[in-house]
């Protein structure tokens, strides 16, 4: 399913077989499938690991895994599952230390996801906004040790308007870890304009679902 902007009540349910959307996916040519707990993501904890277990069984290619991430516990048990990657959201921002004993623990496994409004942080499934920038929580990422930024501007997600190609450019120019584009990609034009501005990969949902992008034709462009 997709939300838009992240609002619980502008849902779209694609489909209630997350493996069998996988395997397709893996079959167009995905090098990676990025997946979101929207419950978990919500109340704190992920909430649907039988569907991620499915997924797992169902593909071969490695899945990154974020929503609800808070503890220790859920953390070890998706790496432990065969999650590649997991994504840290809102306890980034509050718990620096954390993310830095993470990435002690699994090195090359931690990956946060900084989901901004109006270039601020934006926590707790996205409803409530902080006092830090994307720039400087990306920032502090960095040196800890996080392999990875994933980059959502919200008030492009969900909507097939165009990621937002100047805050993501800013984030890449600051920070020396791969950014993942995220949120607002539309079209095959966009993941040029993306492959301009030096982004390590982008995540493609709503647009794949529609199509509004072939996924193989957008993999063979990013290729080149």
């Amino acid at each position: 399913m997709r939300l838009i902007q992240g609002e619980k009540d502008r849902e779209t349910v694609y489909s209630d077989a997350p493996a069998d959307v996988a395997r397709k996916w893996e079959a167009a040519g995905a090098e990676m499938i990025h997946v979101v707990d929207l419950d978990g993501a919500f109340t704190g904890k992920p909430q649907n690991l039988p569907a991620v277990r499915a997924i797992l069984e169902a593909v071969g290619v490695p899945i990154e895994f974020g929503g609800g991430l808070r503890t220790d516990n859920d953390v070890d048990a998706l790496i432990e599952l065969g999650v590649a990657r997991a994504i840290i959201g809102t306890k980034a921002a509050a718990s620096p230390r954390w993310i830095a004993e993470l990435c002690g623990r699994h090195p090359g496994k931690i990956a946060v996801g900084i989901d901004a409004r109006d270039g601020m942080v934006a926590l707790e499934g996205w409803t409530e906004t902080s006092d830090i920038t994307a720039i400087d929580l990306a920032g502090k990422m960095a040196e800890l040790g996080v392999c990875a930024i994933i980059f959502t501007d919200i008030a492009r997600d969900g909507m097939l308007t165009g990621p937002n190609l100047a805050a993501t450019a800013a984030l890449a120019a600051e920070v020396g870890i791969p950014i993942i584009a995220s949120g607002g990609v539309s079209s095959l034009d966009d993941i040029r304009r993306l492959m301009e501005i030096n982004v390590s990969g982008a995540i493609v949902g709503k647009a794949l679902y529609t199509g509004a992008v072939d996924l193989e034709e957008a993999i063979r462009l990013a290729s080149n």
